[in-house]
């Protein structure tokens, strides 16, 4: 019996977007098996629908297709979370150092937006809506990028982010996010103040630590997908 809410199929990328939320907000750990039959039953689609979205989630390196295994959600190794941070604190100094260089009128509004959704990160925490926290957390460092106004830059970091979180999942436990609200705050502060080189400072400080808070801990690897998707 299919369980899928809408009379209308889902679409591949539809199929992805859903799975890639689950992941990011941490529904589906590290490790979690993605059983094609189940997502079928789940979204009311074929499998060819849904090895087109598996697919596009492994080119995003948050799936990983096994042969005949199947897909599960990527497990990151130690030796990838220390690539991806470093690729991270290369583009979010330069991130810094150009946001700093463009800041105007027009800038500092968008600075203003970006300290409201710090203090919507710091309520979400108060609430414990963990979800929100770590999407809010995420998008704190992808807004920010999008100051710059280069796109290539912005899709590259958007997906280190992603990556981040994947990893997040996998090294923390749910409600110990290693990503900061307050040096957020204090970024955003030394950039407003004009001091590159203080914010650049603070954001490479940032992400160091937030890589050494991971924590080595095994996913679970089992997920019942009909309650994840909330059918």
């Amino acid at each position: 019996m299919s369980t899928a809410k809408s009379c209308e199929p889902a679409t591949p990328a539809a199929i992805a977007e859903r799975i890639r939320d689950a992941i990011l907000e941490h529904r589906l750990e590290p490790g979690a098996k993605l059983t094609e039959a189940q997502l079928c039953d789940v979204f009311g689609v074929k499998r060819g629908s849904v090895r087109q979205a598996l697919s596009l989630l492994a080119t995003e390196h948050l799936v990983d297709l096994e042969p005949n295994r199947g897909a599960f959600v990527a497990s990151p190794s130690l030796q990838e979370v220390h690539e991806v941070f470093e690729m991270r604190r290369i583009i979010e100094a330069a991130v810094i150092e150009r946001v700093c260089r463009n800041q105007g009128v027009q800038g500092a509004a968008h600075l203003k937006s970006i300290a409201k959704m710090i203090e919507r990160e710091r309520l979400a925490f108060e609430r414990r809506d963990f979800r929100s926290w770590i999407r809010l957390s995420g998008e704190f460092h992808t807004e920010l990028a999008g100051l710059t106004g280069n796109r290539v830059l912005c899709n590259c970091l958007t997906g280190l982010v992603a990556r981040s979180t994947l990893i997040s999942a996998l090294y923390e436990s749910l409600g110990r996010s290693p990503c900061s609200f307050d040096e957020h705050a204090q970024i955003v502060a030394a950039i407003e103040a004009g001091d590159t080189a203080h914010a650049s400072d603070l954001m490479v400080r940032h992400l160091e630590t937030v890589e050494l808070k991971m924590l080595d801990r095994p996913a679970r690897g089992a997920a019942d997908l009909h309650e994840v998707f909330g059918f």
